[in-house]
């Protein structure tokens, strides 16, 4: 009997001192809860496509000089590659903002004239190809949501750099004809969008847009002679009001903000 009574008693004096001791250690810490934030209007874009280029008209000053000079073919662009990258802001469901940068790729150009050169019909047959530059600053109103669609429609402004090489201007009936070294000109430069926006994921949509782009003109260097001398100084060949119908293909990617996680109180028992 006394041996089951000092079980007993040794068991509620170790009870009593776990307890004791367990009262000065904290509680078992829960996982981290994670904290709700804002959504983010910031988002990066990038897009892929293909251009349908046109001008005015391209002019030289020893045009002006040429006998029954007239336009057989007056000049047009093959359609070229469009890569570009942005970032931007969604202030609300209807009004957004971004700013771009593109690479316009290499579209080849070609034209055909005919003059009268001592009583003989000659022709010049012309080449070159062009390449752009493009930042614009766009803004954008959504139209509305259905389905995960969301049209909407934009306008942008900002600058162009029209680069023109490889021009040749060929007199194959005469024998002669010239070139011009590579040149480059900077423009003001404006657009207008329309489009839409399919919502693949909370982050992600992907867009499919047209755009009208005036990328205004560019120029040649002086037109030299295959010998390389230059038969008339200033005669750069100007390619004026160069626009542009775009299809363009994007994706844009919400930024999120990282979640924060808070620890919960501290508690102590007893």
């Amino acid at each position: 009997m006394r041996s089951v009574k000092s079980i007993l008693l040794a068991g509620t004096a170790s009870l009593l001192s776990s307890a004791v001791f367990a009262a000065d250690l904290p509680m078992m810490m829960p996982p981290p809860m994670r904290v709700p934030v804002e959504f983010s209007g910031w988002y990066l874009r990038g897009d892929i496509g293909m251009s349908n280029q046109k001008l005015s008209d391209i002019h030289n000053v020893t045009m002006d000089t040429a006998t029954s000079f007239q336009w057989l073919d007056g000049g047009g662009f093959d359609s070229a590659p469009i890569f570009g990258v942005g970032a931007g802001y969604k202030f609300n469901s209807w009004l957004r903002a971004d700013i771009t940068g593109e690479y316009r790729g290499k579209a080849s150009f070609h034209a055909l004239d005919s003059f009268d050169n001592g009583g003989t019909i000659n022709t010049n047959t012309y080449t070159a190809s062009k390449s752009e530059l493009l930042f614009l600053a766009n803004l954008y109103a959504d139209l509305g949501t259905w389905y995960n669609v969301t049209p909407f429609v934009g306008v942008g402004v900002g600058t162009s750099r029209v680069t023109i090489d490889h021009y040749r201007d060929l007199n194959l009936i005469a024998g002669g004809g010239g070139w011009a070294p590579s040149e480059s000109k900077w423009n003001f430069a404006w657009a207008l969008h329309a489009g839409f926006g399919y919502q693949v994921t909370p982050s992600t949509v992907i867009e499919l847009a047209y755009r009208y782009v005036d990328l205004g003109s560019g120029v040649t260097a002086d037109t030299l002679n295959f010998d390389g001398t230059n038969p008339v100084i200033g005669n750069g060949t100007s390619f004026n009001h160069i626009t542009s119908h775009d299809l363009k293909l994007g994706v844009r990617f919400t930024l999120e903000p990282p979640a924060m996680f808070l620890p919960p109180p501290l508690v102590r028992k007893g």
